[in-house]
């Protein structure tokens, strides 16, 4: 993983629109376009490309590199020191993709060194309101963290999944492609590729067959055929096994090919259990 901060440093465009009530340091980078409202706080490490608007009360702290037309709204703040003991001033950074929005109060902290050094946040990205990403996270394009979603570090969450509100994702899950987390779940293991979990302890209740009927255009025969794999692989009770052994049978299904090279990477968590998440745990009077 590419660790240098970002750059390269180009001064304060003449074209830029910048609050005489906002503090923008003279070596930030910041591009034609952007406009700074009032009470933000631009440090001297921040590159803001072309269109990228700060609303006001914004902080940019450390090597902070915002893509074209993202949008910040008021007191979130990004770059600042990740929550760890180990962090001892390293020039890590945090990259974020063009029209990614981050609302009001989420915070998103910058990587470390035994992280690799970047927290990454890709293109066309909705991070709500006071939804928290931790160090080292590597997010993917046309995520959606909801209202309090909260991110320990090193989490890796891949293309248009959606985390729902209040969900807690542990640290070192990783997040399949167009995954779906129910809100308030708390998520100890790796999600499926179009996986949908739920549960205080994050359980798989089946695919997220409305993101693949809307998004990939998939039949509801396509979907069933899916299903069947996610069934088979969790047969035995250890679908990491599972996936190499059912690897021939789906050839040339590109889907259930990216499931089970999914499932084969265990990492330091495995997969979420399958199964049916008590009624209690759904319910609004829930503990």
């Amino acid at each position: 993983m590419d660790a240098t901060p970002p750059a390269p440093r180009a001064g304060i465009s003449p074209l830029a629109s910048i609050s005489p009530a906002a503090h923008v340091d003279p070596g930030a980078s910041i591009a034609a376009g952007c406009r700074i409202g009032p009470g933000c706080v631009v440090g001297p490490d921040a590159v803001l490309d072309e269109g990228v608007d700060l609303l006001s009360h914004v902080v940019l702290d450390g090597h902070v590199r915002l893509g074209a037309g993202a949008k910040v709204f008021p007191f979130a703040t990004i770059g600042l020191p990740p929550q760890d003991l180990k962090y001892k001033g390293e020039p890590t950074s945090v990259v974020i993709g063009p029209r990614t929005q981050v609302r009001e109060h989420a915070t998103i902290h910058r990587g470390s060194v035994g992280g690799g050094g970047v927290t990454r946040i890709g293109a066309d990205c909705l991070v709500m309101c006071v939804a928290h990403v931790g160090h080292d996270c590597q997010i993917g394009s046309g995520v959606v963290l909801v209202n309090n979603v909260m991110l320990a570090g090193h989490v890796e969450i891949g293309d248009f999944a959606v985390i729902q509100g209040g969900a807690a994702i542990q640290q070192f899950v990783r997040i399949g492609r167009m995954a779906l987390v129910a809100g308030m779940s708390g998520v100890e293991r790796n999600v499926l590729p179009f996986g949908r979990v739920k549960g205080f302890r994050a359980k798989l209740a089946g695919l997220n067959a409305i993101a693949l009927r809307r998004r990939l255009g998939l039949s509801k025969e396509g979907v069933m055929v899916l299903a069947r794999v996610v069934h088979d692989l969790y047969r035995t009770g250890r679908p990491e096994e599972q996936a190499e052994a059912l690897a021939a049978s789906v050839a040339g299904n590109a889907l259930a090919e990216e499931i089970l090279a999914f499932a084969r990477v265990r990492g330091r968590h495995g997969l979420c259990p399958f199964g049916r998440v008590p009624e209690e745990e759904d319910g609004p009077e829930a503990a």
